[in-house]
């Protein structure tokens, strides 16, 4: 299955490398990563083989500590988003959110994801290991190539991952509301 995908960006080889851990069955490994829930970056040392090789060699200390981040939240919660012939669907995690909020309707499921939004980078790692079990808790896929890439682009001055993300949360949101107005619009017009 995962040989077939045959991906060519880094952050997609990785979940690639990942997924083929889930496929092999491979528990060893997969505990391995999750050590590093709840620690620095790179700070379960039983990682280090399983991330270092996988790495681009050109990458920043923040690229690296997204690498382990991702390995560690994968190892947690191992669904991958499903690939889809639309290329334009959002599948950020403001889209694993969006479905999350359709399955559980609560306010706090907001302001979790808003807390999300606007924490601080060193609070990033907490905020997506809480944002990753609550998505695992519903079965909630989410993309993980695309995650470690926002992950990677989280400071962005003009936090461009932030705005994606939230567009497709309410942007989601909005679209249904037109849906269901567009239906009850035409249910109303058919009396």
């Amino acid at each position: 299955m995962s040989a077939s995908r045959n991906r060519s960006r880094p952050e997609e080889r990785f979940v690639d490398f990942l997924v083929e851990l889930v496929e092999n069955e491979d528990r060893a490994s997969l505990a391995a990563l999750r050590r590093g829930l709840g620690k620095k970056p790179g700070e379960a040392a039983e990682s280090h083989p399983l991330i270092l090789p996988r790495i681009p060699a050109n990458a920043s200390r923040w690229d690296e500590d997204a690498y382990y981040l991702a390995g560690s939240l994968f190892a947690l919660h191992q669904i991958d988003w499903p690939a889809s012939e639309d290329e334009d669907q959002r599948t950020n995690l403001g889209a694993s959110f969006a479905r999350l909020g359709r399955v559980v309707e609560s306010e706090s499921i907001e302001k979790r994801f808003v807390a999300l939004l606007n924490c601080h980078e060193d609070d990033l790692p907490d905020h997506l290991r809480h944002a990753v079990s609550l998505l695992k808790s519903k079965e909630i896929p989410i993309d993980w190539a695309r995650l470690l890439r926002d992950v990677r682009r989280w400071n962005n001055e003009d936090r461009w991952v932030q705005r994606e993300w939230a567009r497709a949360f309410w942007g989601n949101a909005r679209e249904q509301a037109q849906q269901t107005g567009s239906t009850q619009d035409n249910n109303q017009s058919a009396d």
